[in-house]
């Protein structure tokens, strides 16, 4: 008796795990699983396919009801609230709860709404006088002594067509055990012909409109109101072996060190020989440059010319010889031209870093004007003056450099060491002069 109860336990949790049934506004009932819902959709799994259907169309989430078969014939049919191993709670369709012990249960059937309402309605139309005699020979088969056919709650009375309004079969029992055969196949319901209203609502044709073409419509519908996706752009490859050209353009800083020594020119009139003295004209230069380069035989290298620009910082100096009194000011610029080339260490990664060297024929030009003062005699006497200090060299380059991508572009970074000998009045410069830049560059 124990496995019984256990028995019917297990069957009717089963059976309280059935697919929930849908009622909607236009009348149709659609059953499945619901897998989500939100305040305006429900998701439900039906036999024919996941479907979403708008809360504003849903009328109501129909209770699954159930079909309690006991022990001498007894029936009752409404919705299971609890169940145990001992008792099993039912409310009925007029609202009563009954209480009903599991060993007098002999099976539970779960109710088809859309088949039960069809066969209801049938049963009604057609069958009243056969229900007429149908109670004449319960009276009479209650009076032999034979189980009793009773009137279920909710108004509904089972005969031997009770099969057609339940979907499930009913289980039996074997050797005092509860058994659930295996489920028939559901046959699915009739369609129902749409009104022109409900298909103008729906926006599908008119005509008889079966679950599956209802589940169709609504997942074209749900589709049609998802918003496009945006195509993603393929990304660019920005491989060294897809480019072949390089252009760029720096500017940046060059702390200058020039120094004139011996013997300064003033015009054509005077000279001043400074002697073991040396006057600093140099200072921090502004810088420019352009290089445009090609690519060696799909190699790291790169090899192009290189033009650069840099200005030479306005100073001021003083001094005296004999009766000579000097006041002057200079300023000037480098211009080179040459050939630069890039030999790149990481040519694939995000920040690429590569080696620079360069040679290339510098012209420098400082220009100094100023005046002179005569102190010999009684009267000051002062005389203006203007010359240039040109000086020509072969001058060469090392450094590193940086650059990234951004966009289509490259920024970057170089660091580059100038060398470059001096001669006459400026073989006291520096020989060579550290020059940084930022750049903006393209590959193509």
């Amino acid at each position: 008796m124990k496995k019984s109860v256990l028995a019917v336990c297990l069957l009717a949790a089963a059976s309280l795990a059935q697919a929930e049934t849908i009622k909607m506004k236009t009348g149709e009932l659609i059953s499945g699983s619901i897998l989500s819902q939100t305040e305006y959709t429900l998701n439900l799994a039906t036999s024919y396919g996941n479907i979403t259907l708008n809360q504003r169309e849903i009328e109501q989430i129909l209770p699954d009801k159930h079909r309690i078969i006991l022990k001498g014939g007894t029936q009752l049919v409404g919705v299971i609230l609890d169940l145990d191993e001992f008792n099993l709670k039912l409310q009925t369709d007029d609202g009563a709860t009954v209480n009903v012990d599991m060993p007098q249960i002999v099976s539970i059937e779960v109710y088809d709404y859309d088949q039960g309402k069809k066969a209801q309605q049938e049963f009604v139309q057609q069958n009243i006088q056969e229900q007429q005699a149908a109670q004449a020979a319960a009276q009479a088969a209650a009076q032999s002594g034979q189980a009793a056919v009773v009137e279920a709650a909710g108004g509904l009375t089972f005969d031997s067509d009770i099969n057609q309004v339940f979907g499930a079969q009913k289980a039996t029992v074997v050797n005092g055990t509860v058994v659930t055969p295996s489920a028939a196949p559901v046959e699915v319901p009739a369609a129902r012909p749409l009104s022109d209203e409900e298909a103008f609502v729906k926006g599908v044709k008119t005509g008889e409109v079966s679950q599956q073409d209802y589940a169709a419509a609504a997942k074209q519908e749900l589709a049609s109101k998802k918003p496009a996706k945006k195509e993603t752009p393929a990304k660019k490859s920005y491989q060294e072996k897809n480019f072949n050209k390089y252009f760029a353009i720096q500017a940046g800083a060059m702390p200058l060190d020039l120094n004139i020594s011996g013997t300064i020119n003033l015009g054509d009139l005077y000279s001043v020989n400074l002697g073991d003295e040396t006057v600093d004209v140099g200072g921090t230069s502004a810088v420019i440059s352009s290089k445009f380069l090609w690519r060696i035989k799909e190699s790291n290298f790169w090899a192009g010319p290189v033009l650069s620009f840099a200005s030479i910082s306005n100073n001021s100096f003083s001094g005296t010889n004999g009766a000579n009194t000097l006041d002057a000011s200079s300023s000037g610029n480098i211009l080179s031209i040459g050939a630069d080339v890039h030999y790149y260490l990481n040519p694939a990664s995000r920040f690429t870093f590569y080696l620079t060297g360069s040679a290339a024929y510098e012209m420098l030009t400082l220009n100094y004007r100023g005046t002179v003062t005569n102190n010999a005699g009684s009267t000051p006497q002062e005389t203006p003056f203007r010359d240039t200090i040109s000086s020509n060299t072969i001058a060469g380059s090392v450094g590193l450099g940086v650059e990234t991508w951004v966009d289509d572009l490259m920024l970057g970074v170089e660091v580059r060491q100038v060398f470059a000998a001096r001669e006459d009045e400026l073989k006291e410069s520096a020989a060579s002069n550290t020059v940084v830049q930022a750049q903006l560059s393209w590959k193509f």
